[in-house]
């Protein structure tokens, strides 16, 4: 049995973590909730018992043995102090996730990196996670020489304040209001914001970066050919992304649906006959990424597209996080 401490249990990650702990029946003896002082005295139920959260400090972490940040600024505030009291924390900011003396962990791609761990494991981002949990077939298949996406995130991308604005901006639409944004840059109902994060050098945003050395970083590959486009949609829940992917050898389509169909923590639809192909819908709490469009590109020799969607709260965020404590135990 464990003592878990989970910090930002208010909020959409830190609610999703309690709900997968219950489900995976993580082995629990204690578990405190941590989070802002304005959220101190809130009173939680969980398997059969009433918890108080309390305020995060530097004091918080006494006799925690992993503590699962949900992520925000209370990660590089209190993570340090977490490990000095004898915690692993599992951090899903992205405050260490580029750090060379963290590990960047995803159970179905790197299980190994969590060894060498030195107190903190990093939750990669949400985006990655589901890119790269669909990549590790191909890549122990053929090789990855290139890769180009585009993604389609969801608003609880945002947190708990994107979906109802979301939400917002639908019904005073329906009402013939004024729609208010300040969440997102623009208007997100009925709309598209190609824009995630602050933008950064070359002027590719934050996400997009974070898409490229994450994923050089958990595939141990820092020359993988990897460009990214991140687009925000007015959808609640389920980041989707078009993935196109040329390999270093020449492999069918039938050869990667085959591995990727047996490939852990992925589920293969895709029959376009029957208009069969994963969408955020019905991929909306679940655990799985779901592959479908796969088909080849006939632009170059060694190149494919891919389909690619995925719960971003769950196996995004809170579920990897709890997959990693699992790793631990």
């Amino acid at each position: 049995m464990s003592n878990l401490a989970i910090v930002g249990a208010t909020g959409a990650v830190g609610q999703e973590f309690l709900k997968i702990l219950a489900e995976r029946k993580f082995p629990v003896d204690e578990l405190r909730l941590l989070a802002s002082k304005r959220s101190a005295g809130k009173r939680i139920a969980w398997q059969g018992q009433e918890l108080e959260v309390q305020e995060t400090t530097h004091d918080s972490f006494k006799g925690i043995d992993i503590a699962l940040f949900a992520g925000g600024s209370a990660s590089t505030e209190y993570a340090r102090s977490a490990v000095d009291s004898g915690a692993v924390v599992i951090d899903n900011s992205s405050a260490f996730r580029l750090d060379p003396e963290v590990p960047l962990v995803v159970p179905e791609v790197n299980p190994e990196d969590v060894k060498w761990h030195k107190g903190i494991i990093a939750n990669p981002n949400c985006s990655t996670i589901i890119m790269v949990v669909a990549l590790k077939p191909i890549y122990d298949l053929a090789g990855i020489r290139r890769v180009v996406v585009s993604t389609y995130q969801a608003v609880s991308g945002a947190g708990r304040e994107g979906i109802e604005e979301l939400g917002a901006q639908v019904k005073a639409w329906s009402q013939g209001e004024e729609l208010i944004s300040s969440v997102f840059p623009h208007q997100i109902a009925f709309n598209l914001v190609p824009r995630i994060d602050v933008f950064q050098e070359g002027d590719y945003t934050k996400e997009e970066w974070k898409m490229v050395k994450e994923t050089q970083k958990i595939f141990h590959v820092p020359s993988m050919a990897i460009t990214a486009t991140t687009v925000r949609v007015p959808v609640f829940r389920s980041h989707s992304e078009s993935i196109n992917v040329e390999t270093e050898r020449l492999v069918s389509v039938s050869e990667i649906r085959e591995a990727l169909s047996k490939a852990p923590g992925v589920v293969v639809i895709d029959d376009p006959s029957k208009d069969h192909y994963p969408m955020p819908w019905f991929s909306s709490d679940k655990d799985e990424v779901y592959v479908g469009r796969l088909r080849k590109d006939y632009s170059i020799d060694q190149g494919f597209n891919m389909w690619v969607v995925g719960d971003q709260i769950r196996k995004g965020a809170a579920t990897n996080a709890v997959q990693i404590a699992e790793l631990l135990l």
